[in-house]
């Protein structure tokens, strides 16, 4: 997934400056970040999303890259001092797709099936709608997990649509979710491009395939996120949508059972997204109060 999708911007970046495009141009350096070796545990577990980006993050203050491709929902909302993200590209479908050898969908799903899946928020809003349901943990890119899921590791299994579009696999998805049904996680669909603080060179390059409507929304997600501290240990899903100068925005907390979850629907002017963001979490960290934090202890 992560070389499709460091390709991809590649093809992009090249499309948008011809001199780039000529060989030798740009070098795709591969970087191995402990999420993508330790693949027995719940991310929740080792340490959570950083895990994603920590090596590539360390790779760029080390000058032995100069940018660095993330799906934007692995991003932490704190990053190292010297990095910045420089430009979201263009988001992609950000729901997320039902497969499985057995069901339809979810809702045709037999009772006591089994759910394959290491995200807290998935997880979280299959028992919300499916308390009849078993989680189970299975980590992996969409590759290992489609095998796993074949194998009989477990039922069904959710993965995002973007993903399996950009790996040519989006036919193996019985069902796409409405975000009515499974809110997607903060920035699903999205790619970042993260590079050094004073890279002003590269940062002006990267505007060319930058997407502003992308980045506004993502940024009230984002925001919502940094509100409520939340990591890989905390089910939260957010969505933002754009509309001329207006701003929609979605946001649920859940308690990992699905037993209980906490809910803000925001509407402003696009131009305040940064605002409602913040003011959605804190709604949400008002509502869910002790309860919530008591729960997860």
């Amino acid at each position: 997934m992560a070389l499709a999708q460091t390709g991809m911007v590649r093809d992009r970046i090249a499309a948008a400056h011809p001199d780039l495009a000529e060989p030798g141009a740009m070098e795709l350096v591969v970087v191995t970040t402990v999420a993508d070796k330790v693949l027995d545990r719940p991310l929740s577990e080792i340490g959570g999303k950083g895990l994603f980006t920590k090596e590539l993050e360390q790779a760029l203050l080390a000058d032995q890259v100069d940018i660095a491709v993330h799906s934007m929902k692995d991003v932490e909302t704190w990053l190292p001092d010297g990095l910045v993200i420089a430009c979201i590209l263009e988001r992609d479908d950000p729901r997320d797709a039902f497969l499985s050898p057995r069901a339809t969908s979810l809702a045709t799903l037999a009772p006591g099936s089994r759910v394959g899946t290491s995200s807290l928020r998935r997880g979280a809003q299959v028992l919300m709608r499916r308390p009849d349901l078993r989680i189970v943990p299975l980590r992996g890119n969409a590759n290992t997990r489609m095998k796993r899921l074949e194998e009989g590791a477990c039922d069904a299994t959710l993965l995002a649509i973007a993903g399996l579009e950009r790996l040519g696999l989006a036919d193996r998805a019985q069902e796409i979710l409405p975000v009515s049904e499974m809110l997607p996680a903060v920035a699903q669909g999205a790619l970042g491009i993260e590079c050094r603080a004073g890279d002003a060179e590269v940062i002006e390059r990267l505007q060319a395939v930058a997407c502003p409507t992308t980045t506004i929304a993502v940024g009230a997600e984002r925001a919502l996120l940094a509100e409520l501290d939340g990591s890989c240990r905390t089910p939260i899903a957010a969505l933002a949508q754009i509309d001329g100068d207006g701003l929609t925005l979605d946001g649920i907390l859940f308690l990992p059972d699905g037993s209980a979850h906490w809910a803000t629907h925001r509407t402003g002017r696009a131009a305040d997204a940064l605002a409602i963001g913040r003011d959605a979490g804190a709604e949400l960290k008002a509502k869910a109060g002790e309860t919530y934090r008591a729960k997860l202890q």
